[in-house]
């Protein structure tokens, strides 16, 4: 999952990154509405994490660019406002959720897989695919009742497609998953990461759609 966190705050900014980066999401960080625009007319982000008091303007000024995308992201407000009218007011003019500061980046990121659920119509945080189990709020996946151990990279690519699992997804929407501003890929390390989920989880559980991207597939048949 790739998230635009839009802060100005760069001790709170460096806090929370570490602390997402740390679970296998990719940040990018806005410091500016204006920067904040710009990112998000580049990337397709799964979420925004957007504080209100910024050097350019109020953050909520964003949001009506924000669900105007073709796929509009998950927005959560961080702010030190605390008042009833401001979390009205947030809601209202479209946030998916509102979180005080200072707050617990453990809750902001429950807060996110709950957002994530209720657009998915997923109820619960642990999926089945056949044999194989994925704990979207633990990290941690199973198959045939045994930990599958995946590097930061694969369980990146594997939460993408868990969490939409009736969609297919893209190229280029799971490179986004992988990589921020910056960072430099190779052309072909999508595909050395999805052959290696496949030794590890079972081919038939991921499918190729030629020419339209992936998909995880609830198939119990993992003969290899």
């Amino acid at each position: 999952m790739r998230i635009l966190l839009v802060e100005d705050d760069s001790s709170l900014a460096d806090a929370v990154c570490s602390y997402l980066l740390a679970k296998a999401f990719v940040v990018d960080v806005a410091p500016s509405l204006a920067d904040a625009r710009g990112a998000l007319l580049s990337v397709q982000y799964a979420a925004v994490l957007l504080d209100l008091h910024l050097g350019d303007g109020d953050g909520l000024s964003l949001l009506p660019q924000v669900r105007a995308l073709r796929e509009p992201p998950i927005v959560i407000v961080l702010t030190a406002r605390d008042q009833v009218t401001d979390r009205i007011r947030g809601l209202d003019a479209g946030a998916d959720d509102y979180l005080i500061k200072p707050y617990d980046p453990a809750e902001l990121l429950a807060r996110l897989r709950a957002v994530e659920r209720r657009r998915s119509a997923n109820t619960s945080p642990v999926l089945q695919f056949g044999t194989l189990e994925i704990d979207l709020a633990h990290d941690r996946v199973r198959k045939d009742g045994s930990p599958v151990v995946l590097t930061q990279k694969e369980w990146a690519l594997l939460r993408v497609m868990a969490t939409r699992p009736e969609r297919i997804h893209t190229r280029e929407n799971l490179a986004d998953a992988l990589y921020g501003f910056g960072d430099e890929a190779d052309s072909n390390t999508l595909e050395v990461f999805i052959s290696r989920l496949r030794r590890k989880l079972g081919k038939s559980h991921i499918q190729t759609l030629r020419g339209l991207g992936y998909r995880l597939s609830f198939s119990a048949d993992d003969e290899e």
